[in-house]
């Protein structure tokens, strides 16, 4: 379960454990003061950290901490700090997302503006860098582009989502894959109630994607995984392979080493990774 370290405390955290969930994720985004009220966060660095060793006195062992990087004003040594203050909490996963501006929103408008300072693209590459090297002194394995963890302790259902296997879906605004089928719940959660009790559809929106599309689809939600794609799965799911698809473009960006086919798994580079939304650009 996910939760909000301005919206939890000790008690709450207990129950949760007792009700059977077994891994605790914490929004922590920060452990700079400054940087979180940038962001409009209920919670400061102080209470994020108590939340997590409210985490711990409940039960759990397994919780990931997600953050963010590249923040309005944001620094390389602001970057570390925060990075090895919630290292030093030891947690079993960490979830380290660089912040993406996204139209109609405050930041979008701020931005346009010329309200909203964020780092230079050599500041959050040095960024990557600090993360590679923390996480490697610490033991965690980069199994995903923005995901790491300690042996045993990846996340099972995101990993299912970049296998583009199937999932269930319950609660408002859920999504559900199945028989290829991608289907969307009430966002609402009055209305997605109302509906369940009159015995109403609750699904608002649902795409069945061709072959192709589909096959698309699978190989880029594949490659955030650092295992890359295996061309023979592919095959037995799709009878496509590669070559078939995407043609002179997936050439293209090998030569360019922003991808690596070894064998028959296909992988981002080192190169890549860093460039990881030009190549699914390429790909979509």
């Amino acid at each position: 379960i996910e939760a909000n370290p301005g919206t939890v405390n000790l008690s709450g955290l207990r129950g949760l454990y007792q009700a059977g969930f077994n891994r605790l994720s914490l929004g922590i985004q920060s452990c700079d003061d400054g940087e979180l009220a940038a962001l409009g966060r209920l919670h400061n660095a102080a209470q994020g950290i108590s939340a997590f060793r409210d985490g711990r006195r409940a039960g759990f062992s397994n919780i990931s901490l997600d953050l963010m990087y590249g923040l309005p004003n944001q620094t390389q040594n602001s970057w570390r700090r925060s990075l090895e203050q919630a290292l030093a909490l030891e947690p079993e996963h960490l979830s380290l997302y660089q912040l993406g501006i996204e139209e109609n929103t405050f930041f979008y408008d701020n931005l346009q503006q010329g309200c909203l300072i964020l780092p230079e693209e050599d500041e959050i590459l040095a960024m990557d860098e600090i993360t590679q090297e923390l996480c490697t002194k610490n033991k965690f394995t980069q199994y995903e582009i923005s995901n790491f963890s300690r042996p045993g302790f990846e996340c099972r259902h995101n990993v299912v989502y970049w296998h583009n296997d199937e999932y269930l879906a319950c609660g408002a605004g859920a999504v559900s894959y199945l028989n290829g089928r991608r289907s969307r719940r009430i966002s609402d959660p009055v209305r997605y109630s109302e509906h369940l009790l009159q015995n109403r559809p609750i699904v608002e929106e649902s795409e069945q994607l061709d072959t192709a599309a589909s096959f698309r689809e699978t190989v880029i939600m594949g490659l955030r995984l650092l295992e890359g794609v295996e061309e023979n799965r592919l095959i037995r799911r799709y009878g496509l392979n590669y070559r078939d698809v995407y043609g002179d473009s997936l050439v293209n960006l090998v030569e360019d080493g922003l991808l690596e086919l070894n064998g028959e798994v296909l992988c981002l580079s080192l190169k890549g990774r860093r460039f990881a939304n030009v190549v699914m650009a390429e790909l979509v």
